[in-house]
This record gives structure tokens, C-alpha cells and sequence, in this order.
């Protein structure tokens, strides 16, 4: 009997030491640069508002935030890298999209859901559907009904899986459009086919849309895709108010962690950048760009990610979405 008291002692003194330590650990986090992944090129996006993120929250935790892109394989080698990183608190990924779709969509991704936990929102970049500045077509309702006769039209994306995709998608099954995607290696070249009418649109971050809409006249905005409309732009419609409440799409960027990450670790950091997108010059800056700061908290992120995986899931499914697409 003295042997299993002994045992059960010695359990619950090895419980408590273990929990202080990762206490105290945490207490003391941060103690070096911390590293923020982003897994797509700079100036995108992503990449943006990874920076505002980082400006603002090392100012909160007094320890430099380092951004470092690790673009390719459509964002899943900089996930796997985060994925793979010891769960010290000091490397975090700067997520989209992505993380929650592409095991729907891929064979083969070299990570699993479970591998990365979320930590925080950091904001989002509405997606703008844009057609040629030449073209006829007034608004969303013009272009879905358009669409609908004869074979469909060309709609550019920039692979399977990418939000111009999903937006494709989620036009066809929801409201009987009829969008042929057609896959570019990236936005930028799907863009330019939409401004030399290879395609008949396309939709796009805001933040790289509105530049062609406001000041170059290569786009015409028909609907942002987003619950309200952009700050930087409140002249255009929302997809609801035109009719289609289903198309609530954006390209969003927040923070994962990889697994085992102690929960106090990633409080503080979720409080740090909820603080930094409250920061008016942070806030000020994004909007400008047609980025609209979003923070929260740990609870308030998990939310949207589960919801996330939940509405793009149905549409993979009714849309048969794969990766040979």
C-alpha cells in the first residue's frame, strides 16, 4: 500500500513541478524575437497584415517580431514549416484560407488540421468581383444572369482552392450561375487576363483591386463579397445587398500555432495584436489599403476557423472541388 501512496505522491509532485514551470515560462514569455511565417511573397495581403500585426503587438510584449516569408506550394510550405517548429512560442504561421481548405482539397498537404492550433484574427482583406473596365456588365445580379446563357463565362482564379475559386464556386451552386474557372498561377496574372478580356472576371483582394478600380480604371468593382461594405471604398455594394447573401467570402489572415504551444502563451499574444488592430495609426493605415483590422480573442478566432471549415467544406462538397482541377 506505502508503495502506491509513494507512487501517487510523487505524481502529484511531478503535476505540480511540470505546471509550474510551464507557468513560469509563460510568465516570462518573451524573451527573444519572436518569428511570425507568412506563407505567401511579400506585399500581398497576407504579408501586410502580418507587418501591421507584428509592429504593433512587439510593441505590447517589448520583443521584436520578425516577419519572414516562406511562400510556395499555394501556401503550404510555409504551414508545414510552423507545423513542424518546436512549440516554444516563438514561431507562429500567419494563416489563411488555406489552412482550413486545403486538406479538404489536396492529397497530399504533409500536415493535419490538429497540427496547428488558432491563436488570433489579425483582419481581412475583402474580395472585390471585378470585370474590365470595358465590359457592359452594371453589377453582380448583370454578370450572374449573364452567365447563365449560351456555354458560361470564364471566371480566373488563381488555382483550385483560391478564394476566386470559392467565389466562383459558391456562385454556381447557390444561385444556378454558370462560372467556368479557369486556373492562373497566380492572382496577378488572373487579373491581367481580366483587364485584356481573356476572362470575363475575376474577384480579388480588395487591397490589390482598388488601386485598378479608384485610380488605374482597368477594373469595374460589380460587389465586394464581404458582410459591409470597404471602408476604403463605401461606394460599392455588398453581394448581399444585391441579392446574394450566400457570398460572404474574404481573404483573411490570422495566427496558428503549432500544437502544444502552452494556452497562456497564446493569450498574450492574442491580446497583443487585439490591442495592435485598435492601435489608430495600424487601423488607419490597413483600412486605407481596403484592409479592414479585425482582433478578438483566442475563443472568438476558434469560432470563426470552425465556422470557416464548415461553409467552404459544403462548398468542396457540392462543388467537387479536387486539386487536379
Amino acid at each position: 500500500m506505502w508503495v502506491n501512496k509513494a507512487r501517487a505522491l510523487i505524481g502529484v509532485i511531478s503535476f505540480l513541478c511540470g505546471s509550474w514551470g510551464v507557468g513560469a515560462y509563460a510568465q516570462s514569455w518573451p524573451q527573444k524575437p519572436i518569428k511570425f511565417i507568412v506563407p505567401f511573397s511579400a506585399g500581398g495581403a497576407n504579408d501586410l497584415m502580418a507587418r501591421a500585426a507584428a509592429e504593433g503587438a512587439s510593441k505590447v510584449l517589448g520583443q521584436a517580431i520578425v516577419v519572414e516569408n516562406k511562400p510556395g506550394a499555394g501556401g503550404s510550405l510555409g504551414t508545414v514549416f510552423v507545423s513542424k517548429s518546436a512549440p516554444d512560442g516563438y514561431t507562429f504561421l500567419i494563416s489563411a484560407a488555406g489552412v482550413v481548405s486545403n486538406n479538404m482539397i489536396k492529397k497530399n498537404t504533409n500536415y493535419k488540421d490538429g497540427d496547428l492550433v488558432p491563436v488570433v484574427m489579425i483582419g481581412l482583406a475583402p474580395s472585390v468581383i471585378v470585370v474590365s473596365s470595358e465590359s457592359s456588365y452594371k453589377n453582380l445580379r448583370n454578370f450572374v444572369d449573364a452567365s447563365k446563357e449560351g456555354a458560361g463565362l470564364h471566371f480566373a482564379t488563381a488555382g483550385t482552392g483560391s478564394t476566386p475559386h470559392f467565389v466562383a464556386e459558391l456562385l454556381n451552386t447557390r444561385y444556378g450561375a454558370k462560372l467556368i474557372p479557369v486556373p492562373y498561377k497566380s492572382g496577378s496574372e488572373g487579373a491581367s487576363a481580366v483587364m485584356g478580356g481573356q476572362v470575363a472576371g475575376t474577384s480579388e483582394a480588395s487591397i490589390v483591386a482598388l488601386p485598378h478600380i479608384k485610380q488605374g480604371g482597368k477594373f469595374k468593382a460589380l460587389a465586394t463579397t464581404w458582410t459591409k461594405r470597404i471602408s476604403a471604398y463605401p461606394e460599392l455594394p455588398t453581394a448581399t445587398e444585391q441579392g446574394f447573401p450566400d457570398l460572404q467570402i474574404a481573404h483573411w489572415a490570422g495566427i496558428h500555432a503549432p500544437v502544444g504551444v502552452p494556452p497562456e502563451i497564446m493569450d498574450k499574444l492574442a491580446a497583443a495584436v487585439d490591442v495592435a488592430m485598435k492601435i489608430p495609426q495600424v487601423a488607419d493605415r490597413l483600412k486605407g489599403q481596403g484592409i479592414e483590422p479585425v482582433g478578438g480573442t483566442r475563443a472568438s478566432f476558434n469560432e470563426f476557423v470552425d465556422a470557416e471549415r464548415a461553409r467552404l467544406g459544403a462548398i468542396v462538397k457540392a462543388a467537387r472541388m479536387k486539386d487536379d482541377q
